[in-house]
């Protein structure tokens, strides 16, 4: 009774395409999510991403779990989740590809999850991280440790949305530093972002891990943007 009130005053809508939710449905409709452009890397193409970082970044495995298009759905979801406060999203995100990491094999050894740090100040602003729980739900799905006190970001970068790759790498390249690395050697690390557009933080936070001895690096994403392979 009350939920039916709240939902009469408060009406939940698609994270997607912002139209209202029917019975059964949570954050995402079903129609949008049969629409959602999935990359299917883990099962079909797992080789793909690693090339896009080869002489750049030594990856185990990679994947995304969506294609970012401009003005698309894949983009209005990943701005919900970042700057509207959906948190939640996170945990659809995860849970989704958790289930597929464990059927497609490739991500069997992970044994510490890392996400993608923000600086301390956007996340007082924010009041979370936006990578935290998608990073959470792996973990649980993986069977695996998650670790967020390893990999912490020392400047506030400003987007670099519309930046070139070099360009984006050099505003992010000493944005990062460990600590603790000692806790990450001889692991296989899963490190975890909501987008890869140039790979330039993703290379950031591979070279800050890599001073771990013995460390294999692996990478997850919610998306990655379809440009890239232009």
């Amino acid at each position: 009774m009350f939920s039916a009130l709240l939902n009469l005053f408060f009406p939940k809508t698609c994270q997607a395409c912002d139209k209202l939710l029917i019975d059964n449905e949570k954050h995402i409709c079903v129609h949008c999510r049969h629409e959602l452009p999935l990359t299917n890397y883990h099962f079909e193409r797992p080789e793909i991403i690693n090339k896009i970082f080869y002489g750049r970044v030594k990856l185990d495995a990679a994947t995304s779990l969506f294609y970012f298009h401009k003005n698309g759905k894949v983009q209005h979801l990943l701005h919900n989740l970042k700057y509207r406060g959906y948190e939640e999203l996170g945990r659809v995100f995860g849970e989704w590809l958790g289930t597929e990491l464990l059927e497609s094999g490739y991500f069997d050894s992970i044994d510490i999850i890392i996400p993608v740090p923000i600086h301390p100040k956007k996340l007082k602003t924010r009041g979370y991280n936006q990578v935290a729980l998608f990073a959470q739900c792996l973990a649980k799905a993986l069977d695996a440790t998650y670790m967020d006190s390893v990999l912490l970001k020392s400047i506030n970068t400003k987007t670099q949305v519309f930046q070139s790759r070099e360009a984006r790498f050099q505003s992010v390249a000493d944005s990062f530093y460990a600590n603790n690395i000692h806790a990450i050697e001889g692991k296989h690390v899963l490190l975890v972002d909501d987008l890869i557009t140039t790979g330039a933080t993703i290379e950031a936070c591979a070279m800050v891990l890599n001073t771990a001895s013995d460390m294999r690096l692996s990478l997850a994403t919610i998306a990655i943007t379809h440009s890239i392979f232009r």
